[in-house]
């Protein structure tokens, strides 16, 4: 088994491609920064909550410029270890965490598109990312994306050794890189700098000091 030094995520819980007007935020596509991270939104078909695509055909994975250069950090350190990133999600626009508000109203995983802060993703600073092996092939995770099981906890509960790994792994990568993990998915990632960029952090989302606990 792999072994990292994982003491970053003892908490609660991290060429520019035009942003759609309405957002107003500086965005690039992760793939302008690094080729090689393999994107597969999620929201953009049907395998997702809602059953149905939530982003039009071609949908690019966006982030602020700071975020994608971590993302590329995460990266090389996963190659070096004959692995990758594939990113499930990324920037979302506040219609479409309407949408997913509508359809998992009140819950512990998506945040009320009303609220001043909203997602993180609405503001380009959070993704959804997973492991992929050397081939760009998906590994063994605790769970799919938008489970919200307590398989789908940061801390895996379950006893196969290679899904620990794997998680290990992702959770070592981002930890480098800087990102957050959040408590209740495994698979979301903040970036330690979120503060700077939503318009009011005293609501703070959840988060307490340096141990963010956003929804999605």
């Amino acid at each position: 088994m792999r072994r990292f030094d994982l003491s970053f995520f003892l908490f609660v819980v991290t060429a520019a491609a035009p942003l759609p007007a309405q957002a107003g935020l500086p965005l690039v596509d992760v793939r302008s920064v690094d080729p090689t991270i393999v994107v597969e939104l999620r929201y953009a078909g049907p395998n997702n909550l809602t059953g149905h695509a939530l982003y039009p055909p071609g949908t690019p994975a966006l982030v602020r410029p700071e975020v994608a250069q971590r993302l590329s950090v995460a990266q090389r350190f996963l190659r070096r270890r004959s692995h990758g990133l594939k990113i499930w999600d990324a920037y979302r626009s506040r219609s479409v965490q309407a949408q997913l508000w509508q359809a998992a109203p009140a819950n512990d995983y998506v945040a009320d598109p009303e609220t001043i802060n909203g997602s993180l993703h609405n503001w380009g600073l959070a993704v959804d990312a997973t492991l992929v092996n050397s081939r760009n092939q998906a590994v063994m995770m605790p769970t799919d994306f938008d489970d919200f099981r307590p398989a789908a906890m940061l801390n895996y509960q379950g006893t196969n050794r290679y899904i620990r790994s794997n998680l290990t792994l992702l959770q070592a990568a981002m930890g480098e890189a800087g990102f957050y993990g959040l408590r209740r998915e495994w698979w979301h990632f903040i970036a330690p700098d979120w503060k700077k960029y939503v318009p009011d952090p005293d609501l703070r989302l959840g988060v307490t000091g340096k141990s963010p606990r956003s929804k999605s």
